[in-house]
């Protein structure tokens, strides 16, 4: 054998050798499935921070594969939850003051927003102040729901109680579609119906009065078990970490977040606009002012627990440390 073809020889020999010598790579771990629980169905903007962190891949970056799931409502996401039939879900930061007193073990975790979700819209040609609301009729969703509990807080900040008012429960729809229409003086509304009820009438003069301008109540929240809290910590920080990244997204470029919901949201094809407007009533009204974002105010929690103790809501009051905790969002 000439020196030309040792050297070729040896030369394939190690070549071949290194490639026996290289361990083969390992296989990249499946994403871990989880069920989320909305108290609504997932295309409605108000779940938008979760919208866009699935679009966006936040939860993917966790390791996680998320499929969101409609319930009835917020108490009812709480029971599923307490229940282990999911990990975590969505409610108000004071769903667990609601449900806790009826042995449903579960906290809230995270709370999208320094404010309150809830909102008092006045068409202004009928009434200019809650005072003027005096007999005259405000659409609600339901009467168990915290959209109603926050007028309550409203109208007593003004010496008025549930029977100065017209209180009409009328569904997420014809809350705001009877506003628009003309067929009520005000609506105790979530920043999507604002929206809504001033596209479908451009004539409409509205005042929005902020829950938090005189009662206190909560954005949503992410609500966890006391189980799932002690058992998988890592998993209810990846779906919190994940999630107020969607948040901080919306807040961050509106714009861009709507563009990214539509896809997400195919039902709201067509409608970045409208959504980039919902998106900055939200941050505006909802998302804003929170020192450590999804941090829960554990004096505003306290006082709409004296409050709902003082209305009958609730027959007895809960620890605070059983309703919630901030160890997520450090």
């Amino acid at each position: 054998m000439n020196t030309i073809a040792r050297n070729t020889f040896a030369t394939l020999a190690l070549a071949v050798g290194a490639s026996f010598a290289v361990p083969a790579a390992s296989p990249v771990a499946a994403a871990e499935a989880v069920t989320y629980l909305l108290p609504a169905p997932a295309s409605l903007p108000a779940f938008g921070p979760w919208m866009v962190a699935k679009a966006r891949g936040y939860y993917a970056e966790e390791g996680l594969d998320v499929t969101f799931q409609a319930a009835k409502g917020g108490v009812d996401v709480a029971k599923q939850v307490g229940a282990g039939n999911a990990p975590v879900g969505g409610a108000i930061g004071d769903t667990s003051i609601l449900v806790r007193t009826n042995g449903v073990p579960v906290k809230a975790v995270a709370v999208l927003g320094g404010h309150s979700l809830t909102q008092l819209v006045l068409d202004t040609s009928k009434a200019k102040s809650i005072k003027e609301l005096k007999g005259k009729v405000v659409t609600t969703m339901a009467y168990q729901d915290t959209t109603y509990f926050s007028l309550l807080g409203m109208l007593a900040s003004q010496g008025m109680s549930k029977d100065d008012v017209n209180a009409q429960a009328v569904g997420p729809v014809n809350v705001w579609k009877l506003f628009a229409a003309g067929q009520a003086d005000a609506m105790a509304a979530v920043p999507d119906w604002i929206q809504f009820a001033t596209e479908q009438n451009k004539d409409l003069k509205v005042e929005i009065i902020p829950s938090d301008t005189y009662f206190k109540s909560m954005a949503q929240a992410i609500i966890a078990s006391d189980e799932t809290i002690a058992k998988k910590p890592e998993l209810v920080k990846k779906l919190v970490r994940a999630t107020l990244k969607g948040m901080k997204a919306i807040m961050d470029d509106p714009k861009a977040a709507a563009v990214d919901y539509v896809k997400a949201v195919p039902e709201n094809a067509g409608r970045e606009a409208a959504m980039t407007e919902v998106f900055k009533l939200y941050v505006k009204y909802v998302y804003a002012d929170q020192k450590v974002i999804g941090e829960i105010d554990e004096k505003r929690l306290s006082d709409l627990q004296d409050f709902y103790l003082a209305q009958g809501i609730i027959r007895e009051k809960t620890p605070l440390a059983d309703l919630y905790t901030n160890q997520f969002v450090k």
